[in-house]
């Protein structure tokens, strides 16, 4: 269902419908994905009471659960963090930039424990599977979102975005996503991950939607001129997904040549294990409060990455320091001379469970960090396989407002 199809719900048929639509999923399912269903009589009243001439009047989301929604709790994936931060008492500040558009807080997902990993399993919860692909993983860490968009729950869910934490799941899951920037307020008082690198996003299932809540929430400027950009194929793709990538971005822009390839991909070459290096640090950074007192409530494999931050050496911190200012610097000398770069979102479909090692992880992160190293807002769009299976195309903007978001949307 579209945006338009939910707006003409009654108010009570669509409450119902929310109901409807998660009670299919099995029961295990219901349990990886929502975190919390508002309940049906209070859902039809929130309905009711959307404003009228709203942009988004009536249109149902979930949010991802790192975002603070007055009455409910903050859980990250986790099983304790209600016990060591309060929150609940008011709504964060992207749940109050989304009341004026008229859109429906409907419920909460849940993700890959404090979004610290790009597969979707959460040993508390159960591991988010393909809605279309049952054994195959929705990516994470925004993975409870993805599935609720993919599977027709909701039309829209927000999720973040800090290492391909949006981009990721929407390729796998074939809808379409965007993430916004470092630091903004709607990220600011969400659970963090690594503040450096986390952002707010969200994710639909049609792009005539997608470009309905670019211009609700952001408003992206008007085109002049057609935009200028190219497309660069990174390593590590499987055939499959470098034969779409090639095709699907060939119609947005032409490869990138020679010179500004070569720049880039020397540029981009460092820029994951610069990544994984901050990310600890800062992560380390927001449990440390915690961390030990609680260590074994952790998922092991999610406390060996808060963790890390104990092995790192000064000079894998002034390493990565530096790299992050030479990535910076390349988007910026990048971005004299183009509108937007293409980059292939996932080096493969959504994987099976014995699939997501961390090679995979490794070829995911290679492709996500240098648009989270540069501080950059991304379009997502899908990519349908042969095999019936999606990848992405990850549009990197200089800014979230690029009329570059419109154009490739309505092409």
């Amino acid at each position: 269902m579209t945006f338009r199809d939910w707006q003409e719900l009654p108010p009570l048929d669509a409450a119902r419908e929310i109901h409807a639509q998660c009670a299919r999923l099995s029961p295990r399912q219901q349990r990886a994905v929502i975190a919390w269903l508002c309940p049906v009589e209070e859902l039809a009243r929130r309905f009711d009471s959307a404003p009228a001439a709203a942009p988004l009047r009536r249109v149902p989301y979930f949010a991802k659960d790192l975002f603070d929604f007055l009455g409910t709790r903050t859980l990250a994936g986790s099983t304790f963090l209600p016990e060591v931060r309060t929150a609940g008492s008011a709504d964060g500040a992207f749940a109050r930039a989304l009341h004026p558009t008229g859109a429906v807080f409907a419920g909460k997902t849940h993700l890959h424990e404090f979004a610290y990993g790009i597969t979707g399993e959460n040993p508390h919860y159960g591991d988010c599977e393909h809605p279309g692909f049952p054994g195959r993983t929705t990516g994470g860490s925004s993975s409870g979102s993805a599935a609720a968009v993919a599977a027709g729950l909701v039309p829209l869910a927000l999720g973040t975005d800090t290492g391909g934490s949006v981009r990721v799941p929407a390729a796998f899951c074939g809808v379409y996503g965007f993430r916004l920037t470092p630091r903004d307020s709607w990220i600011a008082d969400a659970f963090a991950l690594a503040p450096t690198f986390d952002t707010a996003g969200w994710f639909t299932a049609h792009a005539a939607d997608m470009l309905a809540a670019l211009r609700a929430l952001i408003g992206p400027d008007q085109a002049t001129r057609a935009p200028r950009g190219c497309h660069l194929e990174l390593p590590g793709l499987d055939p499959e997904v470098a034969a779409a990538f090639r095709a699907a971005a060939a119609r947005l822009a032409p490869a990138a040549s020679g010179e500004v390839a070569t720049a880039l991909l020397a540029a981009f070459a460092p820029a994951s294990e610069a990544y994984h290096t901050i990310v600890a640090r800062e992560s380390w950074e927001v449990h440390r409060p915690w961390a030990e007192r609680y260590r074994e409530r952790y998922d092991p494999v999610v406390w060996q990455r808060v963790n890390r931050a104990h092995s790192l050496t000064p000079a894998q911190h002034g390493a990565a320091d530096a790299t992050l200012a030479q990535v910076r610097g390349a988007w910026k000398d990048f971005f004299r001379d183009f509108d937007f770069l293409v980059l292939p979102a996932s080096p493969t479909p959504a994987p099976t469970k014995a699939e997501c090692t961390l090679e995979l992880r490794g070829r995911v992160i290679a492709l996500t960090a240098p648009a989270s190293l540069g501080g950059l807002p991304v379009l997502t769009l899908p990519v349908p396989l042969a095999s019936g299976l999606t990848t992405g195309l990850q549009i990197v903007l200089p800014h979230a407002r690029s009329p570059v978001s419109a154009w490739a949307l309505a092409g």
